[in-house]
Parts: C-alpha cells; sequence; structure tokens
C-alpha cells in the first residue's frame, strides 16, 4: 500500500454535522471496538473458537452503515462487526452467535458472522466470500423493481476482488444499473498476501472504469469522510439508480484471524498506519473542538463496557444447544405445503417443450412478480424457444436477458429471494451450471438451515445425450446435486409430468433443479390439461405394471425401457418413473420390488456414484429379504460423453438395457 497514503494525516471536516451526530459516530466506533477486545480476552479462555478481528477499520462499517435507511439491506463481511452494533443487534445475541448457542441466528450450526437476520436487514457472507456480491444484485434489482428508490450496500475486501463473482456482479449491476454500493475494504493483505501479489493496478477503483461504473477512492479511516462521503453517494443513487464501486483505503492491524499473527507485515508499515486509527484520532478530533471530554469520553465507554458485560453474561449462562436430529433435518427446507390445483378435461397433444413453455408461462401470470433470466432469453426466446412472445406479454423487467455470467445470475436469484420475489434461471445447458456450481451448492442449498433464509428459485437446466452435442452439451449431471441436502432435483419423463411439476416447483420456496432433457423436447407428444395444474414434488408414479420386475427409470431413460418392453411383450414388469430424484419416493419403489422380488435401475449418467447405486443400496437395506436376485444397475461407460454417433450410442445405455433386463430375469 502506497506511503503516500499511509504518511497523510487525517483531516476532519464536521461540515453540517451537529453534535449529536459528531458523537453518535464516536459513540458508535468505540462500541465494536470495546467488544473486540473483550472477545480477544474470551478467545484466549477458550470461550469463542476463531475471530476476525476489525481492530482499526471501524469507521468503514460503521460510517456506510449510518449513512443507509434502517429499512436498506447491507451485506458485511466477518470484519465489519460494526454494521450489527449500528443496526442495534441485542449483544447477547451476537454472543450468543459467537458460542453456538441457541438464541444466536443460526442455532449453532454456523459461525462468527455467517448469517443474516431479515429483522435487522443484514445478509452474512459465506467462506466463499464472493457470492455475496452477486447477492447484492439481487437485492437491488427487487428494489428497482418495486421502485422503492432504496440503495443496497455490500462489502468485500481487496482479496475478494480477485474472485471472478466480483467481475460478474459488478458486470451485471453495470448493465441492469442497480442501486448497489460495493464497498471494497482495501486493507492492505489478503490474508498473508500483499496487494501486489494480488492485482495490478494502483487502485481498485480503478476498475470501474471497464464497468462504466462511477467509482471513488475513499480514506477508510476518517469517520467523517466515510459517513459524509457515503451519505452523498446514497442519495444519490436513490434519486438515479446505479452502482457505485467505493474503494476505502485502511489497513488490517491484527492477523486475518488471530491464530494467523502479523509476523508478515513490516513493522515499520504497522507503526504508520498505527498513527492513524480511527478511533484515536477522532477522539482526539472530538476533543480539541470541545465537543467531548475527559468525562464524557469515560462516561461513554463504562455504559459501553456495563453493556458488553451484562450481555455476556446472559449469553454464557445459556445452556449449550441441545443436539436433536428432528429440529436438524426439519430445517433443511422451508416447510412447504403443496396445494394440488386440478384441471379439467380439456386437453392438447403437445410436445415436452411445449408443456415447459405453457407451465412457464401461466405460472408467471399467477405469480405477478415471478422474474425469469437467462441467457438470450428474452426477444430470442431461448435457445430451444421456450420462452418465445413471453418479453412481448410480461414486459423485460420480468423477462431478463443476462450477461453470461452464471455465478452471478444464480447469486442475483438468491438475493431476489432475499426480498421476496420468486424466480427461475435457465442455464442454457445444464452443462454451464458449474459455472456457477459454488452459490447453488453453498449458498441455495444451504441458507435455509443456516439462518432460516428461503432461496425460492427454480434452475432449469436442459440436458442430456442422444442428440450428437459432445461432451458440454449433453451432459445429465444430476448427481452433482443429488447428494446436497438442501436442494430439491426435478427430472420428468413426459409433458404433462412436466408442466405440472414445473409449475409445483416454482411454487415451493426451496431451490428446485429441474432438469429438461432435450432429446425429450420435440421428441414425445402427449395429452396435456390446457388449464393450469400442480403435481406433488417427491411421488413416482407406475407407468406400467408387472410381476416379474421392477424397473426403475427416469428421464428419456424411462422410453429406452418402454421401448424393450415392446420388443419383449412377454416380460410383466412394474415400471416406475422417478419423476423426482430429491425427495425420493422410496416406498414405491419398496412396495413394487417386495411384490416382483427383482429390481433393475436404468440411468443415463455414467454409473459410479449416480443415483442409481443410492437406490441400490436402499433397496438392499430395506428389502434384502424379498430380493430372488440382486440389484442391477445399467449406465453409461465410465467416460465424457462422446460427439459421434457410432460413439454416443456406444456411450448410452439404452443398447445395453435390454440384454441386462434379461439377464437378470433369467438369473
Amino acid at each position: 500500500m502506497s506511503n503516500d497514503f499511509t504518511s497523510k494525516p487525517l483531516e476532519f471536516n464536521i461540515e453540517n454535522l451537529e453534535k449529536d451526530k459528531l458523537i453518535q459516530l464516536y459513540k458508535n466506533m468505540l462500541k465494536p471496538r470495546l467488544i473486540e477486545e473483550k472477545m480477544l480476552v474470551l478467545l484466549r479462555q477458550g470461550k469463542i473458537s476463531k475471530w476476525f478481528s476489525g481492530i482499526g477499520q471501524e469507521a468503514i462499517a460503521v460510517g456506510v452503515t449510518m449513512s443507509l435507511n434502517k429499512d436498506e439491506y447491507i451485506l458485511p463481511m466477518h470484519r465489519n462487526l460494526g454494521v450489527f452494533t449500528v443496526r442495534k443487534i441485542p449483544l447477547y445475541r451476537l454472543f450468543a452467535q459467537w458460542q453456538g448457542k441457541a438464541s444466536g441466528f443460526t442455532k449453532g450450526r454456523d459461525r462468527s458472522f455467517h448469517f443474516g437476520t431479515q429483522q435487522y436487514k443484514i445478509v452474512g457472507m459465506i467462506s466463499h466470500l464472493g457470492p455475496q456480491l452477486g447477492v447484492a444484485d439481487g437485492i437491488a434489482l427487487a428494489n428497482k423493481l418495486k421502485e422503492n428508490n432504496q440503495v443496497t450496500a455490500v462489502f468485500t475486501g481487496e482479496g475478494g476482488t480477485s474472485e471472478g463473482d466480483f467481475h460478474e456482479a459488478l458486470n451485471v449491476a453495470s448493465v441492469w444499473q442497480l442501486p448497489v454500493m460495493f464497498c471494497v475494504e482495501n486493507n492492505g493483505y489478503g490474508l498473508s498476501t500483499p496487494t501486489k501479489e494480488q492485482f495490478n493496478c494502483e487502485h481498485i477503483a480503478d476498475r470501474g472504469k471497464g464497468y462504466g461504473m462511477e467509482s471513488h477512492i475513499i480514506d477508510g479511516n476518517n469517520i467523517l469522510e466515510v459517513y459524509t462521503k457515503v451519505s452523498k453517494i446514497a442519495e444519490s443513487i436513490r434519486e438515479n439508480q446505479r452502482p457505485v464501486l467505493l474503494e476505502f483505503k485502511t489497513f488490517r492491524i491484527r492477523g486475518h484471524e488471530e491464530a494467523s499473527g502479523t509476523k508478515y507485515v513490516p513493522q515499520e508499515l504497522l507503526d504508520l498506519w498505527a498513527k492513524k486509527d480511527p478511533i484515536e484520532n477522532y477522539q482526539y478530533f472530538l476533543k480539541e473542538k470541545g465537543i467531548i471530554d475527559e468525562t464524557s469520553e469515560v462516561e461513554l465507554k463504562v455504559n459501553i463496557a456495563h453493556e458488553i458485560n451484562e450481555h455476556l453474561e446472559v449469553a454464557l449462562n445459556e445452556d449449550q444447544i441441545n443436539a436433536d436430529v428432528t429440529n436438524e433435518l426439519n430445517d433443511v427446507f422451508k416447510e412447504f405445503e403443496y396445494q394440488e390445483v386440478k384441471h379439467n378435461s380439456n386437453s392438447n397433444k403437445i410436445r415436452f417443450i411445449d408443456a415447459i413453455s405453457d407451465g412457464l408461462k401461466q405460472s408467471m401470470e399467477r405469480h405477478d412478480d415471478l422474474v425469469i433470466m437467462g441467457q438470450d432469453i428474452a426477444e430470442y426466446g431461448g435457445v430451444f424457444k421456450i420462452t418465445e412472445g413471453f418479453v412481448k406479454e410480461f414486459g423485460k423487467d420480468r423477462v431478463r436477458n443476462t450477461p453470461i455470467c452464471e455465478s452471478a445470475i444464480i447469486e442475483t436469484a438468491m438475493g431476489l429471494s432475499i426480498a421476496g420475489i420468486k424466480s427461475v434461471v435457465e442455464l442454457q445447458f445444464a452443462d454451464f451450471v458449474s459455472s456457477g456450481f459454488n452459490p447453488v451448492v453453498n449458498y441455495l442449498a444451504k441458507s435455509y438451515y443456516r439462518w432460516q433464509q428461503n432461496a425460492d428459485i427454480v434452475l432449469r437446466m436442459p440436458c442430456g445425450g442422444d442428440v450428437g452435442a459432445g461432451p458440454f452439451h449433453s451432459q445429465t449431471n444430476e448427481a452433482w446435486f443429488t447428494k446436497t441436502p438442501g436442494l430439491k432435483v426435478v427430472y420428468p419423463a413426459f409433458p404433462y409430468d412436466a408442466k405440472g411439476l414445473l409449475a409445483s416447483a416454482i411454487n415451493d420456496p426451496n431451490p428446485v433443479l429441474f432438469f429438461e432433457h432435450k432429446a425429450l423436447y420435440r421428441g414425445i407428444r402427449q395429452e396435456v390439461p390446457i388449464e393450469y395444474y400442480t403435481i406433488p414434488l417427491g411421488e413416482a408414479t407406475i407407468i406400467k405394471e408387472g410381476n416379474d420386475i421392477t424397473i426403475i427409470s427416469y428421464g428419456a431413460a424411462i422410453h429406452w425401457a418402454l421401448e424393450s418392453l415392446e420388443k419383449n411383450p412377454d416380460i410383466s414388469a412394474d415400471v416406475i418413473d422417478l419423476r423426482t430424484l430429491q425427495p425420493l419416493d422410496s416406498e414405491t419403489i419398496y412396495n413394487s420390488v417386495r411384490k416382483t422380488g427383482k429390481a433393475i435401475i436404468l440411468q443415463e449418467d455414467t454409473l459410479f456414484g449416480g443415483i442409481s447405486s443410492d437406490i441400490s443400496a436402499l433397496i438392499h437395506e430395506n428389502c434384502f429379504e424379498y430380493l430372488d436376485a440382486p440389484v442391477k444397475r445399467v449406465a453409461s461407460i465410465e467416460s465424457p460423453i462422446p460427439f459421434a454417433k457410432q460413439l454416443e450410442n456406444q456411450y448410452l445405455p439404452k443398447d445395453r438395457f435390454e440384454e441386462e433386463l434379461k439377464s437378470l430375469l433369467n438369473y
């Protein structure tokens, strides 16, 4: 960090601030400092497990938070204690959170500042840092759609600006002109790595030019500069909606976290920044101006210390959290009371793709604030034309083309959910979800369990092979997600199911990955009700009944199984279409296997680690005494899916299934 900046003395400009406000700024900085000093003692005593110190950076959290209205969201990091104290969160709840107790915000399920609270309009970080930037975009988008003239503030460190999420979030915010302040605390080091090894530009604020975004550099140790400048910027954003990049120059006096220490920091640099301590300098200024004196300063400290000790006593005396398996499992998903919507007898014979389009359109009509997002989905109608004509009917606010940034758009959907708006995100191909994998499995899947914030999101996943599209447009990657608690996975095989299940997925307040096999889009037709209707998630269907064997499958593979039975009319089989993979309808499977005594599972995915392995294990564990043969799994070969037709035919299990079926029947 530049010595020119560190050697510059703090110069305070009162401007038009009243005495009470000047004192409030001091008190609001002093409180997190005194709390931190207490926490460092408790850390040494083993009463908290970890601590990320913000000592020396209090002016940023306090100044930014005080510049916002209480009903405006703020997304802090783990060094922004001042955000929580300025928002007047009861200290005993913070202390309980850090000790993993029930009166904290995560019921002991997460630590430190990894939590949010709708009551105080705070959305906490996850350890991956970057995703909260995109989440802030989503909250800002909701504000823009609601026309409430609110601004959102989100924090990151200079290290976090190296992540791809930073680029994606700023790019989306700029393209959509979202009312969000990106607050970068440039404190010199990402853990032990100095800024010169993190990025090759003088100021992070310079990056704003590349995004067509206004940016400012602010002295992060000067509380009056932070508060006055950010207040003016926030008010300007409310009047003229746009994103702004703010770089706060500051320094981390203590280690990344207490265990890491500061040996990697030159002592002369520590000494320079010690002279710029935001609290000591401001305290001296207030005394010099006669705004406070020794007596009032001591009184402030005594009152804060008394509050800390009083609330700490409450937290320390609280019982350790009670571990209860039922409570844990019940909090993985937000409760959803399924409401059946029946249809009349009016129907049309339509394609699978038309059923998806109808279901999505009718949901847009039913939920008048539902937003759909994806690449090329607006005027172009998406690469598969599922949303063709939607812009004309619903407008571009609700049917949004996105830049190519799967991670930021999934995060934006999360932000919309936090602000109370449902969304559907179209992944152009299911393969591309890997570019947004982190927010799916670490943010969407875990938020409700961690702090009871649901992710009201459907990710549409065009998937599957048998279309000659090669390794990056043909994967059926449901197994990436079926093992992640907190995600629901739906995979219909027929137009009727696709429409009804999509409606239910959108109604469900939890994150749902909705797989749509591309080979079925225009390859299958069925009578489908014209009206809106729902089908419950988690219920399989028996589409053919028999006594000799149970065939279990889903997606396009169901049709391969049915083709094999058409060729062999003498085979009497139960055919179970799972329809939903998470939650799994295990009882339908067990009841059928107990009847037939044999089971074969067909999946398009490669064999090892696929869902057929879990289903096989469940059958062996729950139906072993009824089995007349080992459970058989049939799947694609253990390679990426190839392009050339003869290679793809060899890869897929559709031609091998009939042979394996007959072999099991003859066991």
